[in-house]
């Protein structure tokens, strides 16, 4: 049985959002203020271990059980040659993170995160979107409901990432559809493709915009339409994640366009939600900005995996160590300001 019966169904879901904890937040700002350190010298670090403090409801947060969530699904836009890929490589590539040979394996580890991957009817490409919609309804809530599913109970932080040759043009046609501009503003060189590649790839997304026009002001219908099911499942997770007060790190162009149909539906859908980084995929920059989102690094990542985002679970854990080990004033005897 489907998690989710209905678009309907799931838009509802989609804006029942519970809040997070005020309370918890205030307690680690109360410690913050009193370690031994000039107020807010620790900057944006200071901010995340707030951050996880109102998700997760607790004072000191933990970081002691990180899920990186990797999604694969395979895109049938791929047959207007949109990638310098053929799309046998994402099979190969999950494979390949079984075997641990990936990136993402060695970052994980690095991390101290539980990476699983998640492949999704990696044998049914989506439908090319320039003759038809990506997916049907059905299809569409199936990859949103394994998505929502693959929320463990009790993840301190979730991490979104993907594998699918493809699937920036994918994005780029999710972007262009939830906020404007077309192919010339969202499509980028995803893989590596060449002028030529990228022509036509920007060519593809008009098209399948104009093709599908009746449909885009709804963004659940437009993710169905233009998106894959890698990003439908990547959306489910993060509403899983934020109805379970989980907070989740965003990876790059293709986790973030995933995910944008939440915050159109509903301001405020994605304060659960951090950007993990800034990816070399040109449109990403314009889509954080849409959606209001500061990413915690720049480091011209363009991989996927979750990979720039699993860094970024470094940064946080840097974060949370200074705000568990440090001493306050009182504790190390030193005088504090206007003392």
């Amino acid at each position: 049985m489907t998690r989710f019966a209905s678009f309907a169904e799931l838009h509802a879901a989609c804006l029942d959002l519970p809040q997070g904890d005020a309370e918890a937040a205030a307690r680690v700002a109360r410690r913050e203020a009193v370690l031994t350190k000039p107020a807010r010298s620790l900057g944006r670090l200071e901010e995340l271990v707030e951050w996880l403090g109102l998700w997760q409801g607790k004072s000191p947060p933990s970081l002691e059980r990180v899920e990186i969530l990797v999604f694969a699904g395979n895109h049938g836009v791929t047959a207007q040659g949109v990638s310098a890929f053929p799309a046998e490589v994402t099979a190969q590539m999950v494979a390949n993170f079984a075997g641990g040979g990936a990136a993402i394996n060695q970052l994980a580890r690095a991390a101290g995160a539980e990476l699983r991957v998640v492949a999704l009817a990696l044998d049914r490409p989506t439908a090319d979107f320039t003759e038809a919609p990506a997916m049907d309804e059905a299809e569409f809530l199936d990859a949103v409901g394994a998505g929502y599913d693959a929320v463990p109970e009790g993840a301190d932080l979730v991490v979104l990432g993907e594998m699918g040759i493809g699937n920036t043009t994918s994005a780029a046609a999710l972007a262009a559809a939830l906020f404007g501009g077309g192919g010339s503003r969202f499509a980028g060189r995803g893989t590596g493709i060449d002028e030529q590649a990228l022509a036509r790839k920007r060519a593809v997304i008009d098209r399948a915009l104009a093709l599908h026009a009746d449909t885009l002001g709804d963004p659940l219908r437009a993710a169905a339409a233009v998106g894959g099911r890698e990003l439908a499942a990547m959306l489910g997770a993060c509403l899983a994640a934020r109805h379970n007060r989980v907070p989740v790190l965003i990876d790059g162009f293709v986790s973030t366009a995933a995910v944008a149909p939440l915050a159109r539906l509903s301001a405020g859908a994605l304060d659960h939600a951090c950007a993990g980084h800034l990816s070399a995929e040109s449109a990403h920059r314009i889509l954080l900005q849409e959606l209001g989102l500061s990413p915690l690094l720049d480091l011209d990542m363009r991989l996927g995996e979750g990979s720039g985002a699993a860094v970024a679970v470094l940064v946080l854990r840097a974060a949370l160590a200074c705000h568990t080990g440090m001493a306050t004033f009182a504790e190390a005897q030193v005088s504090g300001k206007g003392a």
